[in-house]
């Protein structure tokens, strides 16, 4: 009989692999596949659904399109004569943009009469509300649009104004954010404006898709002397007969304080009502004020904010929590089934101005007022939720009136069995029909509605809750784990970790966990860690450090104690850290490190492509907007480093990087020929910490500019072409383990880089004299006189050992003759020859399982 051992072995193997990689997720007694979204950006998305298709039009002619609401594909995303939503735009709107003194066009509404596509566009200067409504029709809701001209113009200071009277920003209207649509007796309306004068609507004549003449601007609905109220859409339900005017308080950008508010009125042109009453027409900044936020923020129904269902150390999943920042300026869309969705952008915490397309499940609760659920749509449906399933732990948000910049954190409180809610609020609870819940807390009562929901940090469909109060605020949860005092301590301590025992930063000690346990720590030596995680490191001639960390960890009455070692690196040498003149290659011309590696759209991509052109000295990186570079990890660390390197960006887009430096998504630095305010800047994120280093020129296209910084513990200095441009304090701390990861021309997350790189020069703990910089602007090195000629490679294209050869670019090895990893006493990171031999050492042990069946097999014939 043959052996069956290995065998049955191998199958087992290959069974429990299979299940692990497609295993479902489980959830109550039935299993769900987990969703799986595909990501785009929209600005100020506007909806229209054609056939079986949704279609977001926004800002900057941006478009998108999805068929199921999850995965989305992007049409469009920038004002260019390539967009194919017009054959040439810039030469179809001439007008508009001339008007407006543009070169982008903002938030745009496509509506559907007949056969025909209709697209109210808008061109805005931006400082000022000199702002062009226009009109432009297609066969086809994808294009090309056709302009039927301008019918609305704003901005004409001293000048009479479509009502007749001169021009006035308090009273009249931006003419921007349009939104067409058709009321319930089906006439034609248009509603706009934003900031200025405030909301207007006026009727249009659905024959023509023009305004009826005589009507000025329209009838006002809200706001008024510049306050910050824009992004008007208009839902109407059949149920209650309401029409649900959504709106958008604040500032667009990540500290903006965007928020969505909604009233309500039984007719199209008003008046509207918020939850308390108010009218809303009455609603607007106090006269002779800008931006005056108080004044309005207590008004209109507050449908979602700033929040962030934080989670906590010990909890299930990975990152900071799940939340949005600046949500707003959003459409919505009811099925003929009568389900609604709202379409919104959103910015997250600790990711800038990175935006992003967003859909919600929207509900009409018990009193009428639309209630955003808490988490994207996944393809939930609304169902029979009973109050047992109810009862337990929740993350708590209340999204509170205010018009802030604010981040508010999810805290926790229990649905009791017998009907109370206790933690950090209390009041009661009950279910009151199938998925409506009704939550009192401050005598005040709460509507909305219980649902099951694709929680992305846990990775499984949770019960949450989202209700509107009769005070115009909205609060939400999410159902969680309740842990005993144990568990919660075992839990938290568990899930201490740190990247590496190497030290040459501060490090981050966790001070809270799950269920409200709290964290103490204590250092063996606190000269050079201190209880609070600063490090200060030896000199450079002194030893690296040993140091012990221990942490007490309590909840309740009971305690437990973890510690950690440490090694704390002296200060490094100063030396060139690496060189890439790209001659015909991503090779480090010092030969100190690997070569770059090309990937995807995003630095985790694989794939894309590169070429090489001509450059500033010899060969240049090209980079087609699809691709980027992945340079080798660690290549810089600590806070003393400086970067060189020339770029020529065929097209300058928003957020794009030229280079990136990260040690994980809430810690990099970015240089951005054209940052979040249209200018060349150094971007950083320290840990939720913002930082705006500006140049005061702008990088131009198809153009070589000159980039280098320099960041000495904190001071950073920022040169351009040759010349000293900024200087600034208390830059932040991102490179702080020995395992940076970097790129040129992708990040985590934005468009790729379109455009040359040339001579990129990276040097540690080395600060750059303006001397310096002027030789690295005219093609020289510093740093290279230690290394001999015979070690140096050949350039592409340099056969001749001359010394004066104008081809032959120097570069040097460390100030000693021992290596980098000898200087520092710590092991680096693997280079591609140690990874090749585990690779190796793993096929052989492959081969050696599969010598042995056969053995066996033989054995056994």
């Amino acid at each position: 009989m043959k052996p069956l051992l290995p065998y049955i072995l191998f199958i087992i193997s290959i069974l429990l692999l299979s299940n692990a990689i497609f295993l479902p997720v489980r959830t109550g007694a039935e299993t769900f596949e987990p969703p799986v979204f595909n990501e785009v950006s929209v600005h100020d998305p506007s909806v229209i659904k054609v056939d079986d298709t949704y279609y977001v039009f926004g800002s900057h002619l941006a478009a998108a399109k999805s068929r199921d609401l999850l995965n989305w594909e992007q049409i469009s995303s920038t004002v260019s004569n390539q967009n194919p939503l017009f054959e040439n735009v810039f030469d179809e709107l001439s007008e508009a943009f001339e008007w407006a003194n543009s070169d982008t066009l903002w938030a745009a509404d496509v509506i559907q009469i007949g056969d025909q596509f209709y697209m109210y566009y808008n061109a805005c200067e931006g400082s000022s509300p000199r702002s062009a409504m226009g009109l432009a029709v297609a066969d086809d809701i994808e294009g090309p649009y056709v302009d039927h001209g301008i019918f609305l113009k704003s901005g004409m200071w001293d000048q009479e104004s479509p009502d007749g009277t001169i021009y006035d920003p308090t009273i009249h209207p931006n003419a921007i954010d349009p939104h067409a649509f058709f009321d319930a007796e089906g006439k034609f309306w248009l509603l706009y404006g934003s900031y200025s004068g405030g909301i207007f609507i006026m009727e249009l004549n659905p024959k023509t898709g023009m305004p009826y003449e005589g009507q000025g601007y329209g009838t006002h609905l809200i706001g008024g002397n510049h306050s910050r109220i824009e992004g008007p859409y208009m839902q109407y339900d059949e149920q209650t007969g309401f029409y649900y005017l959504h709106v958008t308080y604040g500032g667009l950008d990540a500290s903006g304080g965007y928020n969505m508010r909604v009233m309500r009125s039984e007719n199209p042109d008003g008046p509207f009502v918020d939850a308390t009453g108010q009218q809303m027409n009455q609603v607007k900044g106090a006269e002779g004020s800008f931006f005056d936020d108080q004044a309005i923020e207590p008004y209109g129904v507050k449908l979602m904010g700033n929040f962030l269902f934080e989670r906590r150390l010990g909890e299930t999943g990975s990152g900071a929590g799940l939340g949005y920042i600046s949500p707003g300026h959003n459409s919505v869309y009811t099925t003929d089934s009568g389900e609604s969705f709202i379409f919104f952008h959103t910015r997250f915490p600790n990711r800038g101005e990175a935006h992003e397309l967003r859909v919600h499940r929207l509900v009409i609760n018990s009193e009428g007022w639309p209630v955003i659920a808490p988490y994207r749509y996944s393809g939930e449906q609304l169902e029979a939720i009973s109050a047992d399933q109810v009862v337990g732990t929740y993350k708590y948000i209340n999204h509170g009136l205010d018009i802030s910049s604010d981040l508010f954190s999810s805290e926790e409180i229990s649905l009791q069995a017998d009907g109370t809610i206790s933690g950090v609020i209390q009041g009661s609870w009950e279910m009151t029909n199938d998925y409506d819940i009704a939550l009192t807390i401050d005598n005040v009562t709460y509507h909305g509605m219980v649902l099951r929901q694709w929680n992305e940090v846990t990775e499984s469909f949770d019960l949450t809750f989202a209700a509107v109060g009769s005070n115009n605020i909205s609060i939400a949860g999410s159902q969680t784990i309740a842990y005993n005092p144990e568990t919660a301590v075992k839990e938290s301590l568990a899930h201490i970790t740190f990247q590496d025992s190497i030290v040459i930063a501060d490090l981050s000690l966790p001070k809270t966990g799950v269920g409200g346990t709290t964290m103490v720590w204590q250092s063996s030596d606190p000269n050079v860690i201190n209880e609070a995680g600063e490090v200060k490191r030896p000199m450079k001639e002194e030893s690296n450090r040993e140091v012990t960390l221990t942490v007490t960890a309590t909840n309740d009455q009971y305690s437990e104690t973890k510690t950690f070692k440490f090694t704390v690196l002296a200060e490094f040498d100063q030396h060139l850290a690496a060189y890439y003149p790209f001659d015909n290659g991503l090779n480090d011309y010092t030969q100190q490190v690997d070569d770059g590696e090309v990937t995807g759209r995003l630095i985790s991509n694989t794939g894309g492509q590169i070429s090489y052109q001509e450059g500033q000295f010899g060969q240049a990186l090209y980079l087609d907007g699809t691709s980027g570079v992945r340079l080798p990890d660690g290549l810089l660390s600590g806070e003393h480093y400086s970067i060189s390197f020339w770029l020529k960006p065929e097209r300058l887009t928003d957020f794009t990087t030229a280079f990136f430096a990260a040690h994980d998504q809430d810690n990099w630095f970015s240089f951005t020929p054209r940052g979040h305010n249209g200018e060349t800047m150094l971007w950083s994120l320290e840990n939720g910490n913002w930082f705006d280093g500006y140049l005061e020129e702008n990088v131009e296209a198809d153009v070589w500019s000159h980039l280098a910084l320099t960041n000495h513990n904190g001071e950073l200095t920022l040169y351009l072409n040759g010349e000293q441009a900024m200087t600034f304090q208390n830059f932040n701390h991102v490179l702080t383990d020995l395992n940076g990861v970097f790129a040129l021309g992708v990040n985590f997350w934005d468009a790729p880089y379109q455009g040359l790189i040339d001579e990129l020069v990276l040097y540690q703990s080395y600060t750059l004299t303006d001397q310096d910089v002027k030789a690295l602007y005219s093609g020289d090195i510093p740093l290279l006189d230690n290394l001999n000629d015979e070690d140096l490679p050949i350039l592409d294209g340099d056969q001749s050992n001359e010394e004066d050869d104008e081809k032959t670019k120097d570069a040097v090895w460390l100030d000693s003759s021992e290596g980098l990893d000898q200087q520092m006493n710590v092991r680096l990171p693997d280079t591609s020859s140690a990874i090749y031999h585990r690779l190796g050492v793993g096929v052989i042990l492959v081969l050696l399982g599969i010598a042995t069946l056969l053995f066996q097999k033989a054995k056994s014939n």
